[in-house]
This record gives structure tokens, sequence and C-alpha cells, in this order.
């Protein structure tokens, strides 16, 4: 099988371009012909933002290059990851009328929420959900906090509905979680399209001692991440157990006041794979006290690689890969009073621990490794193939027609 693998990578590095790395090797591991299609935002800067957002909706030159690409090497699957906003949906129609088959994966959640997170004023949002067009995101100035911003992403939603591109043009749609694809079912993606596939890790960094005696946080330093949750049940546990904290971000500066107040609170910043998971592997519990839906962190699957039971909270997707009293405690998102409870029930029962660590790692083995993950891959390509053949003979629209 040959497959065409496209991304557009975002102007920070994030999972999504960690996945789309891993996934490729993996197929060639298996000996999947691979071609790569990749763009950059960076490519945006010094341009015409009007021909920025025209292209966002509709890129004539990246469904040309594809389809090119298709005819030239004969591909069976174009597998995108991020089309936003270089690449965009006008690549699905050059693909499929030159005869491949499209396999979209879904990290995020921008086809329904034009933020891309359903997260508004530190809250889940779902207002858009199923909505076209997608005002109430204009009116709040979701993308960016810019409302021209938000009307080019919401426009692009709102076209591509209409054309029916997310409906026919995909074959085959990827949701790392249960969760997930019961939102994309209720924003209007055909349910017999959605598969459900994992995240993975692509090298295994080997079950951990955990002897380090700390909670260990990693991420992202901002609201959504529950940041400040976090903090305010270190006020008292700091006492009971050391918390160790890895990331930037824009409350990178709350992370280094908690650790100059409270002794036992230590910031570290960003930190290198490596280090990382040393830290995992010595660590006690991982916290993970995100305040929205999530796609699917790799933080938790490399915490589960070691060993690490996961403290998190009860929300999205977070809370069906962390599961309650067999690989980590859930609590009540935004409740800095629950976090600290469940973090001490933890501590008052040593054996649960232990316990919950064996079933992470178990649970990493069973479903999260490379091989299990490219095994799938090729299966879901293979339907997707199916599903062209049945519905072959798809014309390229006109945009404005």
């Amino acid at each position: 099988m040959k497959v065409l693998v496209a991304h557009n990578f975002y102007q920070q590095a994030g999972g999504e371009d960690e996945v789309f790395r891993a996934e490729t090797q993996q197929l060639e591991r298996l000996g999947v012909e691979v071609t790569r299609y990749t763009v950059h935002n960076d490519d945006l800067k010094g341009g015409s933002a009007a021909r920025a957002a025209l292209q966002t909706v509709w890129n004539p030159a990246s469904a040309r290059a594809l389809a090119g690409i298709v005819k030239t090497k004969g591909i069976d699957v174009v597998h995108f990851h991020n089309t936003f906003p270089i690449i965009s949906p006008a690549a699905y129609w050059g693909v499929k009328g030159s005869g491949a088959a499209v396999v979209q994966t879904l990290h995020n959640y921008r086809l329904m929420c034009v933020n891309h997170n359903f997260y508004r004023d530190g809250k889940p949002c779902q207002d858009c959900l199923g909505k076209t067009p997608p005002w109430p995101a204009v009116k709040h100035s979701c993308y960016r906090d810019s409302r021209a911003g938000s009307g080019v992403v919401a426009g692009m939603l709102t076209t591509h509905r209409m054309l029916g591109t997310y409906r026919r043009m995909v074959d085959v749609y990827i949701s790392l979680t249960d969760f997930a694809r019961g939102l994309y079912v209720q924003g209007g993606l055909p349910e017999s399209r959605l598969v459900v596939k994992p995240n993975f890790l692509a090298d295994d960094p080997g079950l951990g001692q955990h002897r380090g005696g700390y909670a260990l946080f990693v991420g992202r330093l901002s609201p959504e991440k529950g940041v400040l949750t976090l903090l305010e049940a270190w006020k008292t546990l700091h006492t009971r157990l050391p918390l160790v904290i890895v990331g930037d971000g824009p409350l990178a500066a709350e992370a280094q006041a908690a650790a100059d107040a409270y002794e036992g609170v230590t910031y570290l910043g960003r930190q290198d794979r490596a280090r990382v998971a040393r830290l995992m592997q010595e660590a006690a519990t991982l916290v993970f006290p995100s305040e929205w839906y999530e796609g699917f962190p790799m933080t938790l699957l490399e915490a589960f690689a070691t060993g690490l039971p996961v403290v998190a909270s009860r929300i999205g997707s977070v809370a069906e890969v962390v599961e309650h009293d067999r690989t980590g405690r859930h609590f009540r998102p935004g409740d800095p009073q629950d976090l600290a409870a469940q973090v001490g029930w933890l501590l008052d029962h040593p054996e649960a621990l232990t316990q919950m660590g064996r079933v992470a790692r178990q649970t990493y083995e069973q479903s999260y490794t490379a091989e299990r993950n490219g095994q799938l891959l090729q299966e879901i390509y293979s339907r997707a193939v199916w599903q062209a053949g049945a519905g072959a003979g798809t014309v390229l629209p006109t945009p404005g027609r």
C-alpha cells in the first residue's frame, strides 16, 4: 500500500507534530511506502492577511499539489493530520478526485469548535456544537481573541459543511477516544466513518522504580490545564508530598511563586524528554488537573509506560484514558480540595498505589505500543480504500458556484 501523509505544522510545536512523525516512521518500519507532504505556519509570515483568510477556506494550490502526488506516485491513501490553516479542506477534494482514499485524524475539536478545544471563559463550552454557522464563536472572538479571525475559521467550517466536504470527502475519521467520537457525532460527522484509535509512544521509556517520593506535573502552564487548581491544592499538600512542576507557559510566574513560598514545591521549567522520563520513573504519581476536554495527551501514555499512576480530573477524554481505581484516581475538575483528598487517599493506601502502577504499565503494553498502533493504522487504511471504492465518482467543485 502506498500512503501519502499530509500535515500542517503550527508555529509552536505540539503533540500533533509528534504523532505525525511517530506514525510515519512506524509505517515505514512495517514496510509501508510513505510519502510526506508538509507545510508550516511560518510560511504565512509577511503575506497578505486577506490571502491567508482565503487560503484557510479554500487553497487550490495545496489541492493541486496533493492531487499531483497521488497521480504521479499511485497513492492509495492520503492520511491528513492537520490541514489548518494552509492546506485547507480543499485538499480532500483534490485527492479524492485523483482516486485516493482519505483518512483524517481528529487531533482536536476544530471541525466542531472555532477555537478547537470547547473551552471559553475558564470552563468547557459547547455553544457552537452542531451549529452552522457557529455564530457564538464569532460573537465571543474565540479564535485568538479576534472577531475577524474567528469569522475566517467560522467561514471555513460553514463553507465545507454546506459543500458536504466533511460528510462526503473523508472516508475514515480517526477519533482518539470514545468521548471525542461522541462529540463528533453530535456535531454532524458520519457515525459510520468514525473509528477510535488512540495515540501511542514510539519509544518505550521503561518501567520505573518510583522511589522519589514526589508528585509530578508535566505540561503547559496555562489556565485550561488546571495549573491554578494544582497550586492551590499544594498549599496544603506540600507538607505531605513534594511536588515537581515541569513546563512553561503564561502561568510560569505563578509556578515559580509557589516554589518560592512553599517548601517541597519545585519548579524546573521546560525539560527535555529524557529528563521527563527519568522524573516519571522516580515519581510517586503524576497529577493531570486539566479543565478542558483534551484530545489524547501524550503525557498520560508516558506515565503509563513507566508504571506511574495518575491523579486526573474527571472530565472529557482524560476521564476515559485514566480509569478510576485502576490506573489512578479521579477528582472533580477545578476543585483543589478534592484533588488534595485524592492524593491523600493514595498516600494512605500504598498497596493500591503500587497496584495501579502495575495496571498502568499493562495498559500501555496492551494498547499504546508502536506495534499495536501500526497494526490498527493499516486496518484503517484498508477500510478507507474499501469505503472510497463504495463511494467513487466524486467531482471536484468550484468554490462559489
